[in-house]
């Protein structure tokens, strides 16, 4: 079984568990920081994955780590995957019950690369079309590129629109090459 079909299991499970004790939102605060904690400290990743360290090793650094800053109930999950065997699923696990909740609660997640940084104003209108578009709650993650040169590329979940000038310029390039322009 691929290691994103356990990972989504066990978030399935975690979050069923979570809404019917009505901790849902505290549970994915503590798997936001989980995935923070392990995204600034890539070795406790590499510990967590690695089958050489034993169980009880891995459950200890755990409950030093987070013990007194997560809900039980996320302490609990994490023993619980560790004792499964399923440490090295435990940051993929993470992210999927963050991408479940998203779905959830109607939030959807969008990057905008532009070659400039974008105005709050530009950055407004493009959240309110989005928001128009898909509905529900939109969380925009701005980035610059300037490899773009002009324009920008926005990426809505797995649909991308693309209106840089370098796009333009490779299309023209390949039109060009397979002589489509004369």
């Amino acid at each position: 079984m691929s290691e994103l079909t356990v990972a989504s299991r066990y978030a399935k499970s975690l979050i069923d568990l979570s809404q019917e004790q009505n901790t849902l939102e505290e549970i994915n605060n503590d798997m936001n920081f989980f995935l923070h904690t392990l995204k600034a400290n890539p070795q406790l990743k590499a510990v967590l994955a690695n089958p050489i360290i034993s169980h009880t090793k891995k459950l200890h650094i755990l409950e030093d780590i987070f013990s007194s800053r997560v809900n039980k109930l996320s302490i609990s999950f994490f023993k619980l995957m560790v004792n499964k065997g399923r440490g090295e699923v435990l940051y993929t696990t993470a992210q999927e019950f963050n991408s479940q909740y998203n779905i959830i609660k109607h939030i959807t997640k969008a990057t905008v690369v532009s070659a400039a940084p974008l105005s709050e104003a530009n950055k407004k209108t493009l959240l309110d079309e989005v928001k128009a578009a898909v509905g529900g709650v939109v969380i925009l993650d701005a980035k610059t590129d300037p490899s773009l040169i002009g324009g920008f590329v926005l990426t809505v979940g797995d649909r991308q629109v693309d209106t840089s000038i370098a796009a333009g310029l490779k299309k023209l390039k390949k039109d060009f090459a397979t002589g489509i322009v004369k």
